[in-house]
């Protein structure tokens, strides 16, 4: 490993192990994915336990533990904030193509025919897969926000090979749509992704 991660704690440098024995681990080819999850465990959660665990310990006062654990994140995410009505007219005005799609594209054209056709929770499922929030913004898609300030939802082309199932980045709201041969296919592939995407098959 590193041997230490520094950190700043209340405006002084500490260094802190990332795991027993880590001042004496340096860091090779073979450790660096470990290295990366230690990191990220230290930043996302170690280095700010306290605040959590004020957190949980407020929040719980009101939702004992043993309700909460009944729901998945996307699941008590519709729990608080309610089902919202998605626009499917505005979505396809504020959505964005790149890697060869336009508007006029086939796979396009059956792509927006198959999402009129989905149910209002299907049509979550969608947003949620592409921008990790079940939520359009206040005003519309035209206000959707991304990892680093608007970002439009974009459909981007990817090669078809059989079976490929659509994929995602959610940072910049980017649904990477294989050029399926039927709009059959598309609906079947899609419906696949965004059922399994609840359960973290893609938010790559």
């Amino acid at each position: 490993m590193s041997p230490l991660s520094i950190q700043n704690v209340f405006g002084a440098m500490e260094e802190v192990p990332l795991k027993p024995g880590g001042s004496s681990i340096l860091v090779t080819q073979d450790n660096k994915a470990e290295y990366v999850q230690l990191v990220t465990e230290l930043r996302m959660t170690r280095a700010i336990q306290p605040q959590i665990n004020a957190f949980l310990q407020g929040f719980h006062t009101f939702i004992p533990p043993s309700l909460i654990q009944l729901f998945d994140e996307y699941e008590l995410e519709l729990l608080l904030s309610g089902m919202p009505e998605i626009d499917v007219e505005d979505w396809c005005r504020n959505t964005e193509y790149t890697s060869g799609y336009d508007p006029e594209d086939p796979v396009i054209q059956w792509f927006w025919k198959v999402v009129r056709s989905l149910t209002q929770e299907e049509h979550i499922l969608l947003l949620q897969f592409v921008t990790g929030s079940s939520r359009v913004p206040h005003g519309g898609f035209a206000y959707l926000m991304g990892g680093s300030g608007l970002q439009k939802f974009t459909i981007a082309a990817v090669p078809y090979t059989s079976n490929l199932l659509p994929t995602s980045s959610t940072c910049i709201n980017m649904l990477k749509l294989p050029e399926y041969p039927s709009r059959e296919v598309l609906r079947d592939r899609l419906l696949v992704a965004l059922h399994c995407g609840s359960y973290g098959y893609t938010m790559a």
